[in-house]
């Protein structure tokens, strides 16, 4: 079952990399929700001007990896717009939480 998508779903063949949070995502999120990571991983280093060398913007990336396959609040990044100029949303945390 998985726990992003809420379906019976086929998982991953492996950890998708090693400790405490890789392994909690190999338990509970399918592979099609594991999927979904790269592109909002991607909009988040694209909004934040995150490097990835950069060891707070790993951490930065970890929590938010956590927070969106495992809270109910799924949010966009602080002042984040549709491309093309649409409607601010709310959430995410501010530049500042991990310069």
């Amino acid at each position: 079952m998985c726990r992003k998508l809420g379906r019976l779903l086929p998982g991953l063949d492996k950890a998708p990399f090693k400790g405490k949070l890789g392994e909690r995502i190999f338990n509970d999120i399918s592979r099609e929700a594991w999927e979904m990571w790269p592109s909002y991983q991607t909009l988040l280093i694209n909004h934040y001007g995150l490097s990835l060398g950069d060891p707070n913007a790993q951490d930065f990336l970890l929590q938010q990896m956590e927070q969106f396959f495992f809270s109910d609040e799924g949010q966009m990044p602080e002042g984040w717009t549709t491309p093309g100029g649409g409607q601010k949303q709310k959430g995410g945390a501010a530049r500042e939480d991990f310069a």
